[in-house]
Formats: structure tokens, C-alpha cells, sequence
């Protein structure tokens, strides 16, 4: 599936751009130069006659993109959420993608559900309205339920959307091997493991009993938090294919007019949704991965509602800590600190100069900081930062990837509430709390307690593996010296075991 016939559908890809009118408007709004700004239209032109012509009725970058299918739509939600990388304008044409696409038909969302739960639509439900949102991978539809006349929202899946899926994706893996091949510097970059990452990510959103446990798990992590609501699944009416959750009535967090209507505050909505996201990615080591305006609303009582929990994030508490280094770091404008968190991970290879790492991320940090959005250009920070990665030889962390992508998204659904936060100030209480239940003294006395409980836990069966390992080693190649050793290593071994129990019993004691 991965042959050279994907050729063809990355000239349709440019073809589309040029023949919708994507590609002046795209190259426009992200400020590319005029050489490569013409390079590209000279490349799309003599083919324009072989794009998809797209809903005319729609802006020519969302018709583009709408036209070619799911996997461009995500790419196109992401940009939505960054007026300041594309510009207000185009940030707002591409809002259409988040929850508005044309939806498919109500009868055949039906057969979906019955086929799924076995049993007819009508039995499970007194009403069943229309779609009231449409997005790349489902729809949903408002119901109530004929047992207990409860609301709540009913989710299908598009049909052939798991097929069209793995098409696009097909075709970004050719693309990612052949800039490999023809630009090996890319390399470092690692375009292959990014779309195995972007992969297995988009493939989890097309089962949706993975989607209901993510949401199960996560109202369980974020059930105290203070102004945020989760929508909880009804188990018994979903599947594979469709699920059913309690509705929640609130406000669009894209809709500014309507938020100012209603009375809320969106200075503190803003605050509360960078504040949220930090939080439970430092917190839980679980976040929503897709923080869109779309997936967030606000209640009357200005509660944050989250919805959609098809893509989530997880990080490991190394990774966490981590991350909390490298924010408070830049907090705090140690740019030295941010440096040498970024050697200790192995995010920079170790023959690099850390001064000169240091003082390219001061180049980074100081510009922006104490400035709030409305005067912070993210296209050429963006930029810079590349330019940064690409001089010291970083690779690309595809464990982080969904994160950053996630923080970027984040950070535009705050600015588009607030145009003038800023970034540092909200995010500093959050981080200084995890880094002080987590980093220092405290932490690495838990870490060792942890330590000493697995190693007590194991410990009395040690001596046996590290036997049995030996006699396999010695049976492959016996050598005089091996039975020594090997119990020379069972007295080691027992030794530590009685130490880390005898550890662990202090601390529980």
C-alpha cells in the first residue's frame, strides 16, 4: 500500500491547493518568502486540472481540505486554534472544520446504532434529533433515553472513515520516506516515526470503547477539580462504533459574542484552560489531546466542559518531571537549568556546547517574556526554534509530540479568549506546585521507597533468575570460572534483596 502509486495522491494533494485557490491563501497567511512562494505555485500549476474541486460554497482552505479527506481536517483543526501562525482570518475559516462539517444522513446513524447495540433506535430512545455537530471521524446526536427520560449525546462513527483513514496515511508514509530519501538531513527529524505516532493515535479514535474508557478514566482523575466538568459514558449503550454519554449544555468556546452574552468571564476561562491542561499533564500524566474550541464548552455557572476524548495523552512521571524542569526553567529565565534538563533527558546530543545551548535558548525565552500575546509572533518564534533544534542536532521526541501539539492548541484556544494572557504568569502557579511535590528531597524519598518495594517485592526470586541466567550463559559458553561467579552474584543478590526489605519495612513502618 505503500508503493509509488501514493505519488498520485500527493500531486492531488497539490493539485487540490492550487485549483481551490488553498494555496495563494495558505502560503499568504504563513509568511513563507517569495521564492518559495513561487517555487510552489510553479510546482502545483501544471497539474491544477487534476484536483478535487471541493464545496465551492466554502473558503478555499477549508474546501481544500474538506475535500481531501479526514486526516487533512485534523491537520487543519490544529491550525485553527493559532490565529497568530496563520492569521485571524484563515483561524476562522478553518473553525468550520472543528464541528460543522456536512454530516451524514440520520437513517443511517440508526442502522449504525441498532446494528451496534441490537436493538432498534426507537426502544432505546424516545427522541433522536438530527446531528447537532459533524466533525473529520463522527457525528453527534442528541437523544433521550425511553427508560429513564435522561439526555444525553449519541456519538457515530463515520461510515468508511477507518478506510479512509488509512489511505491518507498510507500516502503520508511515502511522503515521509521519500524526504527522507531525497533530504537526508531530515532524518533527525524522524518524518517516519512522527506518522506512526500521528497513526496510531488517529487508528485509537475509530474504536470508541477505547474513547469510553479514556473518558471513564479521565472523569475518575479530574472529578475535584475546581470549574471542570466531564461528561461520563453509559457503558451499556456503547460500542464499538457508537457511544452514548450524559449531556452537558454550555456555550462553544470558539463563540466569543455568545460567551460575553451569557456573562462569563473570558480572561478566567482562558487562564482556566491553559491552567487545566498543565495540571493534568503534570498531575495525572493524562490530558486531553485534543483541546480545540470544538471538544471545549462553557456551562452558565462558567464550568469548562470537556468532550471528545478519541485522542489522549500519557506521559511517564520521568517525562513529566522533565517537562515541569524545562517550564519552570524558562519561568524563572534559568536558561542555564532549561540547558542542562535538556542534556540530562538526552534531547541534545552530548558532544553539543551547553553555553552555547543555553544562551540559544536565553534568544528564545527573553524576547517573549513579561509580554502578553497580542505582541508575541508565534510563526517567528516557531521559526527560530527550529532553527535552534536543526544547529544542535535534536531529534525529534515523538514521546512528546502529542504533547507539544496539544500545549500549542491549548495555547491558541486561550489566546482566543484572552488576546493579551500571558502564557508565563499563567502557567507559573501550576508548575511551581508540581515541581515542589515532585522535584527535590521529598521526591526522591518516595523514589527510593518505590524502589525498595519492588525490589522486596522480587526480591526473594533474584537469586533464581540470576542463576538461571548464568546456567544458560554457562551451557552456551562454559567457562571454569562461571560456578564461582554465579554464586559469588546469589550471595550479592540475596544481600540486596534483604536491604531493600528491610528498607521498605522502615519506610511503611
Amino acid at each position: 500500500m505503500r508503493g509509488p502509486h501514493n505519488i498520485w495522491r500527493l500531486i492531488r494533494t497539490g493539485a487540490t491547493f492550487e485549483r481551490t485557490g488553498a494555496m495563494a491563501v495558505a502560503l499568504e497567511a504563513m509568511q513563507v518568502t517569495p521564492r518559495l512562494r513561487f517555487a510552489a505555485r510553479l510546482l502545483g500549476w501544471p497539474f491544477k486540472w487534476l484536483g478535487l474541486r471541493g464545496d465551492p460554497a466554502l473558503p478555499p482552505v477549508t474546501r481544500a481540505l474538506t475535500a481531501l479527506g479526514p486526516a487533512y481536517i485534523k491537520f487543519g483543526q490544529v491550525l485553527s486554534t493559532r490565529p497568530d501562525i496563520v492569521g485571524e482570518e484563515l483561524a476562522l475559516q478553518l473553525k468550520y472544520l472543528q464541528d460543522q462539517l456536512p454530516p451524514f444522513p440520520t437513517f443511517v446513524a440508526k442502522a449504525m446504532i441498532a446494528e451496534e447495540l441490537r436493538l432498534p433506535v426507537d426502544e432505546l430512545f424516545s427522541s433522536f434529533s438530527e446531528p447537532v455537530a459533524a466533525a473529520s471521524i463522527a457525528q453527534v446526536h442528541r437523544a433521550t433515553l425511553a427508560a429513564t427520560g435522561q439526555d444525553v449525546a449519541v456519538k457515530v462513527l463515520r461510515p468508511g472513515i477507518e478506510r479512509a483513514f488509512r489511505k491518507d496515511i498510507d500516502a503520508f508514509y511515502f511522503a515521509a520516506r521519500t524526504i527522507e530519501f531525497i533530504a537526508p538531513a531530515s532524518r533527525r527529524l524522524r518524518p517516519l516515526e512522527v506518522i506512526k505516532h500521528f497513526e496510531g493515535v488517529v487508528l485509537g479514535e475509530l474504536d470508541l470503547r477505547l474513547e469510553s474508557s479514556a473518558a471513564s478514566e479521565f472523569a475518575d482523575n479530574t472529578k475535584n477539580d475546581a470549574g471542570f466538568q466531564v461528561p461520563k459514558p453509559l457503558w451499556d449503550l456503547s460500542g464499538r462504533s457508537v457511544m452514548t454519554m450524559s449531556w452537558a449544555e454550555g456555550v462553544n468556546l470558539a463563540d466569543n459574542a455568545a460567551l460575553d452574552a451569557a456573562g462569563l468571564d473570558r480572561r478566567a476561562l482562558g487562564a482556566r484552560v491553559l491552567q487545566l491542561f498543565l495540571s493534568h499533564a503534570l498531575r495525572d500524566g493524562l490530558f486531553h489531546g485534543d483541546m480545540h474550541q470544538g471538544n471545549l464548552k462553557a456551562a452558565a455557572n462558567g464550568d469548562i466542559i470537556a468532550y471528545d476524548f478519541g485522542i489522549m495523552g500519557r506521559i511517564d512521571e520521568y517525562t513529566r518531571r522533565v517537562y515541569a524542569e524545562i517550564l519552570m526553567g524558562f519561568i524563572r529565565r534559568d536558561y542555564r537549568r532549561v540547558a542542562e534538563v535538556h542534556f540530562e533527558a538526552g534531547y541534545v546530543p552530548p558532544d553539543r556546547d551547553i553555553d552555547e545551548f543555553a544562551r540559544a535558548l536565553r534568544a528564545v525565552g527573553e524576547p517573549i517574556f513579561g509580554l502578553d500575546a497580542t505582541r508575541v509572533s508565534m510563526a517567528r518564534l516557531l521559526s527560530y526554534l527550529f532553527e535552534v533544534t536543526e544547529r544542535f542536532g535534536m531529534q525529534t521526541r515523538t514521546e512528546l509530540i502529542l504533547l507539544q501539539r496539544t500545549m500549542v492548541v491549548v495555547e491558541g484556544v486561550a489566546r482566543s479568549l484572552d488576546p493579551h494572557i500571558n502564557i508565563w504568569q499563567v502557567a507559573k502557579p501550576v508548575v511551581e506546585s508540581y515541581v515542589s511535590r515532585n522535584i527535590g528531597p521529598l521526591a526522591l524519598m518516595r523514589d527510593l521507597a518505590q524502589t525498595a518495594r519492588i525490589l522486596g517485592r522480587f526480591g526473594p526470586r533474584l537469586p533464581r533468575l540470576v542463576e538461571a541466567a548464568l546456567i544458560r550463559q554457562a551451557e552456551t559458553n562454559p567457562t571454569p570460572e562461571t560456578r564461582p561467579r554465579l554464586r559469588g552474584l546469589q550471595i550479592t543478590v540475596g544481600a540486596a534483596a534483604v536491604f531493600a526489605l528491610g528498607l521498605w519495612l522502615g519506610q511503611t513502618l
